[in-house]
C-alpha cells in the first residue's frame, strides 16, 4: 500500500491563513498576488493564486498546496473588493468548477480575456503586436447548446449529485439542478431527465455512475449520442448555412456568436487575396462552407470519414458547388490538392493540444499564401506560432471571440502571412 504523499509544508503551512494584494488574472481564471516571506530579503516576493479573487481586491486567503515557485489557496474573505466584482447570477458559483468569472462585469471579462492574449503573445511567442478589443457573445448567459453533467455510483446514505467537478476536485461532483449558462431548452429537459435519474437511483436501478448529453439544435433537445441534428448559421440578411451533423461530433457550443465568427475567419481568409481555402481540419464543413462563396474553389479536409460524409451532405442541402471534401490522412494531409499555395488561405482549428509537428511540417512545406489559425486555447495556439514566425510567416492580426462568457475560456483568431 503507497503512502500518502506529504504536504509541502515551504513557505506556507497546510491550510494556513495568507492576506495579499490581488494585481492580475491569469489564464487559469485564477487571481495572481505577491507575498514577502518572512526572513527572505524584502525584494523577493513569493507568488501565491487564489480562485474567483478579483485584480485590485485585498483577500484573506487559505493554502492548500505549495509548488516550486508558487502557492495555491482557496479564498476566504474579501478584504476590499474591486469595483467591478458583482453577485453571481448562479447560486453554486465557487462550488462548482465550471465558471470562473461570475463574480466579475462582463465589460471586465473581455478586457481581461484580451490582456492575457497579448500577455501570451509576447511572453510565449516574443512578438508586440496588437491585439483587438475581444468580440463579445451575443448572450453572455443562456449560450451553450451542448453540457455533459455527470453522475457518480449512488451510495448508501447519500444523496445523489448531478452535475459537475466540484471547483479543485477531481472526483467529487456538485449537484446541479440548473446551468445558467446552458440555453432554456437545455435547463428544460435538464429538469425532467434529473426526476428520471433521480427515481431510478431511489429503485436501486444503478451500479455504477455515467455521463449525460444535452445537445440544443434549434430548440430541440436530444441526449442521443447518435441522434442526428442540424443547426442553422445566419451569415447574412439572406443567407443561412444549415449543417448537420451527430450530437456527439463536434460543433461550436455558442450559436449566438458563430455568425459573426464564422465571417470573420471567412474575410480574414479572403483579404489576404487567396483564389483557394483549403480547411484542414474541416469537421462537418462550418468554415468551408461558410467560406465558399467568398472563393473560386474549396477544399476541407478531415481525418473522420463521418464527418467528411456530413460536410459533402452538407454542401449539397446548401447548395454549394465549389467545395469538395476529402479524408485525409493525417501523414498526407496536402496530398491531391491541386491549388497552386501562393494563391491559396488554409483555415486550421485544431483540437485543444494544438497542432502536430507532423502537421505543421506538412503544412510549411505546402506553404500556403497565408493562415488563418483558430483556437480553443491559446496557450497552445502561442507555443505553434513561433514555428509560424521560424518559417517565413508574420502576423497580420489578433483577433479572440468570447465563446464561453462568465468562463476562463476565449477562441483566438490569429491570421498569417508569408513575409
Amino acid at each position: 500500500m503507497s503512502k500518502k504523499k506529504r504536504f509541502n509544508d515551504k513557505p506556507f503551512g497546510y491550510h494556513q491563513e495568507i492576506e495579499l494584494s490581488v494585481s492580475t488574472l491569469t489564464n487559469l481564471g485564477q487571481g495572481l498576488g505577491r507575498v514577502a516571506l518572512e526572513g527572505e530579503g524584502s525584494e523577493r516576493k513569493w507568488v501565491v493564486m487564489v480562485a474567483f479573487a478579483l485584480p485590485g481586491e485585498r483577500v484573506r486567503a487559505r493554502v492548500y498546496r505549495n509548488h516550486a515557485n508558487f502557492s495555491e489557496a482557496d479564498l476566504v474573505e474579501v478584504l476590499e473588493a474591486s469595483p467591478h466584482r458583482i453577485t453571481p447570477r448562479c447560486p453554486l458559483f465557487g462550488q462548482c468548477g465550471g465558471c470562473q468569472y461570475q463574480n466579475l462585469r462582463y465589460e471586465e471579462q473581455l478586457e481581461w480575456k484580451r490582456r492575457q492574449v497579448g500577455e501570451l503573445v509576447l511572453h510565449m511567442a516574443g512578438l508586440e503586436v496588437e491585439v483587438a478589443p475581444v468580440i463579445p457573445s451575443p448572450k453572455p448567459f443562456g449560450y451553450r447548446s451542448k453540457i455533459t453533467p455527470h453522475f457518480n455510483a449512488p451510495k448508501e446514505g447519500r444523496d445523489l449529485a448531478i452535475g459537475f467537478l466540484r471547483q479543485g476536485n477531481r472526483f467529487d461532483i456538485v449537484d446541479v439542478p440548473r446551468c445558467e449558462i446552458a440555453t432554456d431548452a437545455i435547463n428544460a429537459r435538464l429538469q425532467d431527465v434529473r426526476a428520471d435519474i433521480l427515481k431510478k437511483a431511489a429503485d436501486a436501478g444503478y451500479e455504477r455512475g455515467a455521463t449525460l448529453l444535452f445537445r440544443d439544435a434549434g430548440g430541440a433537445v436530444t441526449g442521443d449520442y447518435e441522434q442526428r441534428v442540424t443547426e442553422l448559421v445566419p451569415l447574412g440578411p439572406e443567407a443561412t448555412l444549415k449543417l448537420s451533423f451527430l450530437a456527439r461530433d463536434f460543433f461550436q457550443n455558442n450559436p449566438f456568436i458563430l455568425p459573426r465568427f464564422a465571417t470573420y475567419v471567412r474575410d480574414q481568409g479572403r483579404g489576404t487575396g487567396a483564389r483557394f481555402l483549403v480547411d484542414a481540419y474541416c469537421g462537418s464543413g462550418l468554415f468551408a462552407l461558410a467560406a465558399a462563396p467568398a472563393f473560386e474553389r474549396v477544399a476541407g479536409v478531415e481525418v473522420s470519414e463521418s464527418s467528411v460524409a456530413f460536410a459533402r451532405e452538407n454542401a449539397l442541402a446548401n447548395a454549394i458547388t465549389n467545395a469538395t471534401f476529402m479524408a485525409g490522412d493525417a501523414s498526407r494531409i496536402f496530398s491531391g490538392l491541386d491549388f497552386p499555395p501562393a494563391e491559396t488561405a488554409v483555415v486550421i482549428d485544431p483540437p485543444r493540444k494544438g497542432c502536430d509537428p507532423q502537421f505543421l511540417g506538412q503544412l510549411f512545406a505546402f506553404r500556403p499564401r497565408s493562415v488563418v489559425y483558430v483556437s480553443c486555447d491559446p496557450a497552445t495556439q502561442m507555443r505553434d506560432l513561433k514555428e509560424f514566425l521560424a518559417s517565413g510567416y508574420r502576423v497580420t492580426a489578433v483577433q479572440p471571440f468570447d465563446l464561453f462568457p462568465q468562463t476562463r475560456h476565449l477562441e483566438c483568431v490569429i491570421t498569417l502571412e508569408l513575409a
